[in-house]
């Protein structure tokens, strides 16, 4: 199968989105939101009002921070790579992954994908446990379906999460 992605700044968003929450930093950023308004509501009243405005504060700025700065992450990666911002070609057959640009091109074997995972928004083919080849679900369409079926006979059940 062959199709062409061409990506936007949000789906640069929504994977470093799910990369973050997914992992430790995410979690971890909202476990520490959770206890500050905590200890804001256990505080009202017995301390000075300016430290619960305070406490407020600093749990809105926990748990904003994270996505603004991925916001803003997205979009300088987006504008910063010629790359990212062409048309990306992508050949999908019985060797694994390959995609092009111009007269460029990378391969992916099947047996060095690290995993496949699809979200609401993406679908994301990671190379390494941190790098992932992006592809839009929007832009794939009817083509998900198939490109699930041929990731599921050829990845081990533990590295695909399509369905």
């Amino acid at each position: 199968m062959q199709f062409d992605i061409k990506l936007k700044s949000q789906d640069m968003y929504r994977f470093n989105m799910y990369q973050t929450y997914t992992g430790f930093h995410g979690w971890f950023s909202i476990i520490v939101s959770i206890i500050i308004f905590i200890v804001a509501g256990l505080t009202y009243g017995g301390l000075d009002i300016t430290y619960t405005v305070l406490y407020i504060a600093f749990g809105i700025i926990f748990l904003l921070y994270m996505p603004v700065t991925l916001w803003l992450r997205s979009k300088s990666a987006l504008a910063a790579s010629e790359v990212l911002r062409g048309t990306l070609h992508y050949l999908v057959d019985e060797n694994g992954f390959t995609v092009s640009q111009g007269e460029e091109s990378a391969n992916l074997p099947w047996d060095q994908i690290y995993k496949m995972v699809a979200t609401k928004s993406n679908v994301l083919v990671y190379s390494t446990r941190i790098n992932a080849y992006i592809i839009p679900r929007e832009q794939l369409g009817e083509q998900y379906k198939e490109l699930a079926k041929i990731a599921n006979e050829k990845l081990p059940k533990h590295r695909v999460k399509m369905q």
